[in-house]
């Protein structure tokens, strides 16, 4: 009998080693088994990711084209493979799924697939202000249910007096030998430990696999979707008047920092707009956009208005 114990996690181990080598995009055709379900979602960055957007049987050759439009460089490759399999999805007429997409590659493929018809996407993350998603693409016929392909596990031990952070929890998950790809956000729970979002297919083996994180022992469980604890993100908000909607003037009184000095963190590549490094200090910015500093948080672009001077007045929603 405790051989048998023993040698589960090992068989366990060996049945998702192809599910956790890390590769650039992954996609699974999805088995439905009954009514499958899912939570709608909405990325930070758009409020269309949460409904479903009608995508398309690309025409080969189209892909270029299409591709041109990409504004984040290092995210090409990742949505010209999504964008080969919207083409299998629509002309198999099947459902296809990707891993956890970070938010430029969602952002990007999905105003790609905009442009596309006939096949539906939808983007789920497990609750509504997910960062990380997961994009699942079927022709329009064929994914008349929203498949549920993200599942919740609860880490749990005595983090009262050894507090843990988000990087050791996935320090620790990733320790298992767990690709990134295939997990999604961690939402730290204090002193209780923490809950994270992960593909269905790896919540056996994690369950089995983590027991410390840092010195701390921990349990992991499975936890259903609306049992998650997320709080909306706390944010203040204040108004600034600048004569331009430049990055480096609306960064700089965002983050209180000198025009200069941010102009030399976007010169090394330490801002971001809506996830997509700027490099350019004149880049103009609009409302809704998501403007991050490395070391210094991020924040909304708010309402703009013009002033009688023809100056601008805008909001700038600060994430604390």
């Amino acid at each position: 009998m405790a051989a048998t114990n023993f040698a589960a996690p090992a068989i366990l181990g060996r049945a998702v080693r192809a599910l956790v080598v890390p590769r650039p995009v992954n996609f699974n055709k999805l088995s439905y088994n009954g009514i499958l379900q899912s939570v709608p979602l909405t990325a930070p960055w758009s409020s269309s990711v949460s409904g479903i957007c009608h995508v398309a049987h690309a025409i080969r050759g189209d892909a270029d084209v299409l591709l041109k439009g990409v504004g984040d460089k290092n995210a090409i490759e990742a949505v010209k493979h999504i964008l080969e399999m919207a083409r299998r999805a629509s002309s198999r007429r099947e459902v296809l799924q990707t891993d956890f997409l970070t938010p430029p590659v969602l952002k990007e493929s999905m105003l790609v697939l905009e442009k596309l018809v006939d096949v539906k996407a939808v983007a789920h993350g497990g609750f509504p202000q997910a960062e990380r998603c997961r994009l699942s693409v079927g022709h329009a016929e064929v994914m008349t249910t929203v498949p549920d392909i993200v599942a919740a596990l609860s880490i749990t031990g005595n983090f009262g007096f050894q507090p843990c952070s988000h990087g050791d929890f996935l320090g620790a998950i990733l320790g298992t030998g767990i690709a990134r790809e295939k997990l999604g956000d961690i939402l730290l729970q204090g002193g209780k430990g923490a809950q994270i979002l992960i593909v269905p297919e790896l919540v056996d083996f994690l369950v089995l696999s983590l027991d410390k994180v840092g010195n701390v022992p921990v349990s992991c469980a499975k936890l259903p979707l609306l049992a998650l604890e997320y709080e909306p993100p706390r944010t203040k908000s204040f108004k600034t008047i600048e004569a331009s909607l430049r990055v480096d003037a609306l960064a700089s009184a965002g983050f209180k920092i000198s025009r200069s000095k941010l102009v030399d963190l976007i010169s090394s590549g330490d801002v971001h707009v809506n996830w997509t490094p700027v490099m350019k200090n004149g880049n103009t910015l609009k409302t809704g956009d998501i403007v991050s500093v490395s070391g210094k948080g991020r924040l909304k672009i708010g309402e703009i208005n013009t002033t009688k001077k023809g100056k601008f007045a805008v909001e700038l929603i600060q994430y604390l």
